[in-house]
């Protein structure tokens, strides 16, 4: 029997609270008070920095960025910089991964290593068959995280290198639930990728679902077969919900003002 994870569309929140929700949930179901969640939603214009971030990705400066309204968040997933906006869905998985290993220090605990790339792997092929359904097809590219657009399925203005048309940055803690997680490039204002060397790939262009299907897929049926290429890649029995119907979420996020479609 397929354990349960209920998809919620939050619609646009400011990237902290989306944060400091995960962080709560987290809690919640490591203490079994919740069910396993992914959290789908966009943010507001917001450059985030991972563990391995470098500040000199960041090409605008802190007037340029002021003008553009654009927040700057340092955060302790994994990778670079990356952006974040109207136009991407967002997915945070907070799942139970895995069991817990004791650290050969003795005191800490971890996720084995092995468990984490596994991770990220089945995000890429989540992601890649959500495209596939969509009539975009894409691939997993040795030695680099994400998901990408071969070049001959890109316009020829990219050159002949593949593009990235979704970042994945995770955070699995001690008690092996798992934080963070995707952005996938719908319909974007491109134009904001000018401010980073995304991911620190200076060469590698970036790509959004718009520039590659005509007419583009609607928001609504990308979700939709995000969720069914989750619950099928994950082995879970999906169960989509709206945001009123659960309360812990609800009412988490009342205590805050959020953005709304």
């Amino acid at each position: 029997m397929k354990s349960e994870c209920i998809a919620i569309w939050l619609n646009r929140v400011e990237y902290s609270k989306a944060w400091s929700l995960q962080e709560y949930l987290a809690n919640e179901i490591a203490a079994g008070e919740h069910p396993e969640t992914l959290l789908l939603l966009e943010h507001p214009p917001t450059y985030t920095f991972g563990r391995s971030g470098h500040i000199k990705n960041l090409i605008w400066d802190e007037d340029e960025l002021t003008r553009k309204g654009i927040v700057l968040e340092w955060t302790d997933r994994g990778g670079d910089v990356t952006y974040h906006g109207p136009g991407q869905l967002v997915g945070y998985p907070l799942l139970k991964l895995g069991t817990i290993q004791a650290s050969t220090r003795g005191d800490l605990s971890r996720i084995p290593q092995a468990d984490y790339l596994e991770y990220l792997r089945q995000l890429e092929r989540m992601l890649i068959l959500t495209l596939s359904r969509l009539g975009v097809p894409a691939f997993q590219k040795s030695g680099l995280t994400g998901v990408w657009i071969r070049p001959e399925n890109i316009p020829q203005s990219y050159g002949q290198l593949p593009a990235k048309i979704a970042a994945i940055g995770v955070k699995i803690d001690a008690r092996g639930i798992s934080r963070h997680g995707f952005a996938l490039n719908v319909n974007p204002d491109m134009a904001y990728w000018d401010g980073i060397i995304g991911c620190g790939l200076e060469e590698y262009p970036v790509t959004s679902l718009t520039e590659l299907s005509f007419p583009p897929s609607p928001k609504e049926m990308v979700i939709a077969e995000l969720v069914d290429s989750f619950g099928e890649v994950f082995n879970y029995e999906m169960v989509v919900k709206d945001l009123l119907e659960d309360r812990a979420i609800a009412g988490f996020l009342s205590t805050y003002p959020y953005l709304q479609n």
